[in-house]
């Protein structure tokens, strides 16, 4: 054959290889946009800022072809409906604590925080190794939803309170702002159980709707402003050990997904809970990334 013609030949062999390869390409790596809802506001640099730092990985793992479009807390839906949001498909993803949905189940609070419950490296041990997300999947199907590890805030604080307390009796019709299980204990002590989200939580403490509040620690806390409106602080918040937050998914969303987008999204939330970083704070995480 001519070295002329043996060229123009090849040339014809590698354009059809090419032309075949391209949608392939193409095909596996499709362009999708989501939106994410959280339940925290965009004040919790470390909460919230979980969210926008998981959306920028998918991103530039994924050379823009994923994109996911994150909304704080009341943007899209309130707070404490986030699990909602994603069950019915109004948006394919969030970003929450899963004991904010005690009353839809009081399973919910187990795969997040219970009084006297596991710490972090505990929790993230048994999500692990223990079977835990197995468990998590089986119970959170009913409400349309898969979840993966998505942070943890560590032992957090005992609260604001308006007033001082002195002895078990001032709890007595306390209102507090307290979220998941331990408001039942709380309440066999006398107090008023409240649960509302993190931002709206310092507007309440103002205004004496609650006359206390737990929430996370001294930064989160501050940030949200509670000691400027609950001058008396407890520690320490026996109710939650080590509280494990969750990325949550509508389950149809998440199954079409390619498997190398879902492999890429499994990847990137370990940042905030793989083994590594078991028992390392939100905000230490925030800073490592």
């Amino acid at each position: 054959m001519k070295r002329r013609e043996f060229l123009k030949t090849a040339g014809v062999g590698l354009a059809a290889s090419a032309a075949v390869a391209a949608p392939a390409i193409a095909q596996s790596s499709p362009e999708i946009k989501w939106r994410l809802t959280s339940s925290f506001p965009k004040s919790l640099d470390t909460l919230w800022g979980s969210s926008e730092t998981f959306a920028k990985y998918v991103s530039e793992a994924t050379d823009g072809k994923f994109q996911v479009s994150t909304f704080a807390a009341g943007e899209i839906v309130p707070g404490l409906q986030a699990l909602d949001a994603v069950g019915a498909g109004t948006v394919e993803m969030c970003h929450t604590a899963a004991y904010y949905y005690v009353g839809k189940d009081p399973t919910f609070p187990l795969f997040c925080a219970v009084p006297f419950g596991l710490n972090t490296r505990q929790q993230n041990a048994w999500f692990y190794d223990g079977g835990a997300q197995k468990l998590m999947d089986e119970f959170t199907k009913k409400f349309n939803v898969v979840s993966l590890l998505g942070g943890n805030t560590g032992c957090q604080m005992g609260g604001w309170f308006r007033k001082e307390i002195k002895e078990v009796a001032d709890l007595n019709g306390l209102k507090m702002r307290i979220a998941g299980l331990a408001g039942n204990v709380m309440a066999k002590l006398g107090v008023v159980p409240q649960q509302l989200a993190g931002g709206d939580i310092y507007p309440a403490l103002e205004k004496g709707t609650v006359d206390a509040a737990e929430w996370v620690g001294p930064y989160d806390d501050e940030k949200l402003g509670f000691q400027k409106v609950a001058p008396f602080y407890y520690y320490p918040g026996w109710w939650e050990g080590g509280t494990t937050q969750h990325f949550m998914f509508n389950i149809p969303k998440w199954e079409e997904l390619p498997k190398n987008y879902k492999a890429i999204v499994t990847a990137a939330i370990p940042l905030f809970a793989r083994k590594g970083f078991a028992g390392t704070t939100t905000r230490e995480l925030a800073e490592t990334a």
